[in-house]
């Protein structure tokens, strides 16, 4: 049986709305769950270069237990163990209480799973620094947060702008795991449009031209960060 091309489906209503409501709460998501990710990871990078053993052991804990289980798995567990292993209060809150619950949950999920991601990113590139670097700023009187703040850190997210860029583009993909426990994004969306309109091609056509669009946006832009901010000496940018 021969398909019946539509492509005019898309632009009209209700159906455009929903691809670009689904969009806007990828873009959200993906956004809020970066700024967990880079805090998070930021934190237990450094912890993983902590002349503390204590604290360097609970930084490989949470890098290796976040890294290495499932993202998909980590979904469900947030989103229906969680609630019934807190307090019952607690909860009760997280399932009827707290507002956007689906958005929330994938938002922490993502945060916690790629921030042991970019944990190890970060460990890299302070690890990538000679430790002569180091013991010049001890040398200055400098103490060893302030040689973390004024000179290991700084270099290391210069080092690490392309992982960090792959990071990001993980977790823009990786939103669309939210649509399992009822986060309306643009996968889901989608496949809404495409349940009502039975135009499987014409909607999934546009879902994947969007994903390609922002991931050609970001990497062009984290391009430019990449060149701007580079190291002479230190970062070739022979091939960007």
């Amino acid at each position: 049986m021969q398909y019946n091309w539509d492509w005019g489906i898309l632009i009209e209503a209700p159906y455009l709305g929903w691809i670009f409501s689904g969009l806007y709460w990828t873009i959200v998501v993906s956004i809020a769950a970066w700024i967990i990710a880079f805090t998070i990871g930021s934190i237990v990078g450094v912890a993983r270069t902590s002349s503390n053993g204590v604290v360097r052991g609970v930084a490989t804990v949470y890098v290796e237990m976040f890294r290495n289980i499932p993202l998909l798995v980590q979904m469900f567990l947030w989103y229906f163990i969680l609630p019934e292993v807190v307090p019952e209060a607690f909860g009760a809150w997280l399932k009827r209480g707290m507002p956007l619950p689906e958005m929330w949950t994938a938002v922490f999920c993502l945060g916690t799973y790629t921030g042991a991601r970019v944990a190890e990113q970060v460990r890299s590139g302070i690890n990538s620094i000679s430790m002569g670097q180091r013991h010049a700023a001890l040398a200055v009187g400098l103490r060893p947060n302030q040689v973390y703040q004024h000179v290991l850190l700084p270099v290391a997210y210069r080092i690490i702008i392309p992982p960090l860029t792959s990071d990001f583009l993980g977790i823009f993909k990786n939103s669309s795991l939210g649509l399992t426990i009822g986060l309306l994004e643009l996968t889901a969306q989608t496949r809404q449009v495409s349940e009502y309109t039975f135009q499987s091609f014409e909607a999934f056509a546009a879902a994947t031209a969007l994903y390609v669009s922002i991931t050609f946006i970001v990497m062009k832009i984290m391009a430019v960060v990449e060149r701007r901010t580079a190291i002479p000496g230190l970062i070739s940018l022979e091939d960007k």
